[in-house]
């Protein structure tokens, strides 16, 4: 005994629903007869009678209707697993990586990074310490300095400027400082407040999120991005800006990728993005 052939019991689903030869003939565009010697042929590979024939049609046998059943089950799986294969290559994604702070921003952006018309989705990733392209950790990056050797496509985007900020109407006498713990320090920002006034932090954090939190709060002074700290309305700048924390922002993807067209898109879009934000992104507007 053979094994019924799937293709077969698609036919067989076709004549079942519509009671006949003729009916499915016109469903599928093979021909009654044709369609006729499958079923039979059907019969004989699982060994059962699937239809009472007659000249009003063909009706369904006892073991036809038991058919009928297993065969609509497995055409409900094969349609969800074409409707999740078709998933995967209908909608490309384009994941951007950077640290703690610049993610913020994407995500805050992400309207003008993806319109919902446009046929990609949009994965933003928060990347602590640093982003390893040999690995495609993420598609696009965004990088305090070129990487150095690898198979990448770089843009030079804008400059980003540091201050140190505190909650707004703090006491203009000399405030302790906040800082974020040496262990969760990835950047020379992070690290700043450790290196130049380590005796005066009296209060940390292990995230960027949490130091943000503890100088809003009236905790200290803390080092912030401005482009973070300018756009809280709750915190004002203590002081300059820290020159030699202002670093020029890279955006960075493998060479090898930025032709695909959902790419040079939304690299084009980070572009302009910097670019609008050019005067945040460098303190100008503090």
């Amino acid at each position: 005994m053979t094994e019924p052939d799937w293709d077969d019991l698609k036919l067989f689903l076709h004549v079942a629903l519509a009671g006949g030869l003729s009916g499915a003939s016109e469903r599928t565009g093979i021909s009654a007869p044709t369609i006729g010697r499958r079923m039979l042929a059907l019969e004989r590979a699982t060994g059962r009678t699937l239809f009472v024939r007659s000249q009003r049609g063909y009706r369904l046998a006892p073991d036809g209707e038991v058919l009928l059943a297993h065969v609509q089950a497995m055409q409900t799986s094969a349609e969800k697993i074409a409707d999740w294969r078709g998933q995967a290559f209908t909608l490309p994604i384009v994941s951007i990586g950077a640290d703690a702070w610049l993610s913020g921003l994407i995500a805050d952006e992400t309207q003008s990074l993806r319109a919902a018309s446009d046929p990609f989705r949009l994965c933003c990733q928060m990347r602590h310490a640093g982003i390893d392209f040999t690995y495609r950790e993420t598609d696009i990056g965004l990088m305090r300095e070129p990487p150095q050797t690898g198979n990448l496509a770089l843009r030079k985007s804008v400059p980003a400027a540091h201050a140190a900020y505190c909650a707004k109407g703090s006491p203009r006498t000399p405030l302790p400082w906040v800082s974020l713990g040496t262990h969760s320090a990835h950047s020379p920002a992070d690290r700043w407040v450790f290196e130049h006034h380590e005796a005066d932090i009296m209060t940390w954090a292990n995230s960027p999120d949490l130091l943000l939190r503890l100088i809003r709060a009236g905790n200290g002074r803390g080092v912030l991005p401005c482009f973070v700290g300018d756009a809280d309305p709750e915190l004002e700048r203590d002081g300059p800006i820290l020159e030699d924390l202002t670093y020029t922002l890279w955006i960075v993807a493998n060479d090898d990728d930025r032709h695909r067209p959902e790419m040079r898109l939304a690299m084009d879009r980070l572009a302009a993005m910097f670019r609008r934000l050019a005067d945040r992104m460098a303190g100008r507007t503090g």
